[in-house]
């Protein structure tokens, strides 16, 4: 059997995620899927779906779906699941995980990854952070679960824009963009996403393209003629930033790239990335790069979240490409020019 696509859906309260979760639940897309709730409170989805005296915390709806609480842990859950499913008691296509507004979304990535029972049922396609539109700079400026939502993202949701001034959700959008250039942005109507650009998105996948917006790449390369370019993002030049306003917020979570031409040679990129997420893993969100290494004729993609890393054996190089190593780090209050430095020192 294929694995079970699972998308975790996270995002502040009052973002949106509960609108989201009831038309994933109630719309008749035609797809069986099982929500998976962890989060028990006044804003609890299953109130008008869920009893509560069940005992069963697994309740199939009309339109195919699956609405399950989580009561023990996310893992016995998941094992659960499966295990039904594989026996023909419950007939669903893929599973979404909604945290809890405070959650940080790490530990339940990394449960797909660490738990072998559940990585062989389960392949995690993608982090969804719902970002409400009105109170995000509130809630980002006040609260690092909300940050680190934003740094775990594989998509942006900005909900609630219709209620904001345009410049303010110009500069929001350019705020997150600095914590996380890797996770496109999308705009929605109170959560009301197409079903289509909720699934699906592979944001784990192991391929060898790296999105990151190329304008982000471009805003600092004139503060660099070095051939190392290492786009910051603190903006210590904020005369060169299109938008001088946007940076009061020192926010801790942020990004940086490194790239080179230069191959890195395979040992000492292995030394120096596994004693970095020794020493800064809870702090690393997410990672991911696309590798050129001395002496493969392939492109060599890694990954990682927090002390997690995989790495895969991409396409051969194509003639006449570029051969350049680019990774992207989003993290808390990471020591860019340690890392950088570091990575340098790993050129063959």
């Amino acid at each position: 059997m294929s694995l079970i696509p699972a998308t975790i859906l996270t995002g502040f309260l009052g973002s949106g995620k509960t609108t989201l979760l009831k038309r994933v639940l109630h719309e008749a897309h035609g797809q069986k899927i099982a929500v998976i709730e962890n989060e028990f409170g006044a804003e609890n989805i299953d109130n008008d779906i869920l009893v509560s005296e069940t005992q069963e915390q697994i309740i199939q709806l009309s339109n195919g779906c699956v609405c399950c609480t989580i009561r023990e842990d996310l893992r016995s859950t998941l094992s659960d699941l499966a295990a039904r499913r594989r026996k023909g008691e419950l007939d669903f296509e893929r599973v979404v995980i909604e945290t809890t507004g405070l959650a940080d979304p790490g530990p339940v990535a990394q449960t797909f990854f660490m738990d072998d029972e559940v990585a062989e049922s389960y392949q995690l396609d993608s982090i969804l952070t719902l970002v409400d539109a009105v109170h995000a700079n509130e809630q980002l400026d006040t609260r690092q679960e909300a940050r680190r939502q934003v740094g775990f993202a594989d998509q942006i949701f900005i909900s609630k824009t219709d209620l904001v001034k345009d410049e303010a959700v110009e500069a929001l959008s350019h705020r997150l963009k600095h914590m996380n250039p890797r996770a496109p942005q999308r705009r929605v109507h109170f959560g009301e996403v197409p079903i289509g650009e909720v699934f699906d998105l592979k944001g784990f996948n192991l391929n060898a393209k790296l999105d990151i917006d190329p304008d982000f790449l471009k805003e600092d390369a004139h503060d660099h003629d070095h051939d190392h370019a290492h786009h910051d993002h603190d903006h210590a030049h904020g005369e060169h930033c299109d938008h001088p306003h946007h940076h009061h917020h020192d926010d801790d979570v942020k990004s940086f790239v490194f790239r080179t031409t230069k191959p890195l040679a395979p040992a000492k990129l292995e030394d120096f990335l596994g004693a970095i997420v020794q020493v800064y893993g809870p702090k690393m969100l997410r990672y991911k790069g696309v590798l050129c290494l001395k002496g493969s004729d392939r492109k060599v993609i890694f990954q990682g979240v927090h002390q997690l890393m995989g790495s895969d054996l991409g396409p051969k190089w194509a003639p006449g490409e570029v051969k350049e190593s680019k990774m992207v780090f989003i993290g808390i209050d990471l020591p860019k020019e340690i890392l950088l430095q570091g990575l340098e020192g790993c050129e063959a």
